[in-house]
């Protein structure tokens, strides 16, 4: 049985792998679909490094960065992609994952995996010639996301670290791959950030959860409001702090210091998202949809490009 398994299974990837060259047009939509592009706005913090180390001197750097961006994309989309597999028979029962394109029955799901391991060699085995250390941060990034879809998504507390990792690593990557030095205060604001917006999602979730009863992660269980609450409260304020501290110790101009505001009515303004409009469930969709935020996050990049080129 084993065996006749595994023949099947081993059939199946060398159909997958010839039907790729024979996509459709009715499967290239849902393959993209099945990418979450929408999701890659993530990514954007591997420009963060790029963005503090403004002006720059060459367009190499900035080659670099958006290579960078380009491969955590892939390697994120390789993984929504095995996550999705993994959970196509309980998407099936989920009121909304149900459409996803797997769980539908409108994607077959060994093409789909077969294009999600494409996509990560593709990223990895690229990333290789330009930085040894940034394939390395690839690597982990995957390998930590395949534990917490597998296993860690139902511990509590570490759920939401590893939610948090996932962005450090971008903003790590992106400053290795331009070969850039970061300081400990800016890995700090990366984390702290990214522990902001992990617990406003599982906020956003148990409050989803005790408004319709149905079904949600196990995990929830063993959070509260009241504890989430807090959490936000302790990473909101220490994320303040540590920025402020960051714009005196960047090296480049304590002028830096004018984009605190920005940084404050950003996090109020998710804060206000969470809490009274009961969103932040999904972080990137927050950033696109939200005008408040959305013009923040252009008027900060100016501001610091601005300073950064007349006080350099």
């Amino acid at each position: 049985m084993r065996n006749n398994k595994c023949c099947e299974t081993t059939s199946n990837f060398i159909f997958a792998i010839g039907a790729i060259t024979l996509i459709d047009r009715h499967t290239i939509p849902l393959l993209w679909k099945q990418l979450r592009p929408k999701q890659w706005t993530k990514n954007l913090l591997v420009f963060a490094a790029l963005l503090f180390s403004f002006p720059l001197p060459e367009f190499e750097a900035v080659w670099l960065a958006f290579f960078g961006f380009v491969a955590f994309s892939f390697t994120a989309s390789s993984i929504y992609i095995l996550n999705d597999y993994k959970d196509i028979e309980a998407d099936r029962h989920h009121p909304l994952k149900k459409m996803r394109p797997m769980a539908s029955g409108a994607l077959n799901p060994t093409l789909a995996l077969t294009v999600g391991v494409i996509l990560f060699v593709i990223s990895v085995g690229s990333a290789y010639f330009f930085s040894p250390l940034f394939t390395l941060i690839l690597v982990i990034y995957f390998m930590l996301n395949v534990l917490y879809s597998f296993t860690l998504k139902h511990v509590v507390i570490i759920d939401i670290m590893l939610i948090a990792s996932g962005f450090v690593l971008r903003a790590i990557g992106g400053a290795v791959i331009i070969h850039v030095p970061f300081t400990p205060w800016f890995l700090l604001c990366a984390m702290l950030l990214s522990l902001f917006l992990a617990i406003g999602k599982r906020r956003h979730e148990m409050v989803l959860a005790m408004e319709s009863g149905s079904e949600h992660r196990k995990v929830l269980d063993d959070y509260s409001l009241p504890f989430l609450d807090q959490l936000i409260g302790i990473v909101t304020s220490a994320t303040i702090v540590s920025y402020a501290v960051f714009t005196f110790t960047a090296g480049a101009t304590t002028h830096l210091m004018w984009t605190i505001p920005f940084v404050i009515y950003g996090l109020f303004r998710y804060l206000y998202l969470v809490h009274v409009k009961q969103k932040g469930g999904a972080p990137e969709k927050v950033l696109l949809e939200d005008r408040h935020i959305l013009v923040t996050v252009g008027l900060y990049v100016i501001s610091v490009m601005t300073i950064l080129t007349l006080f350099d």
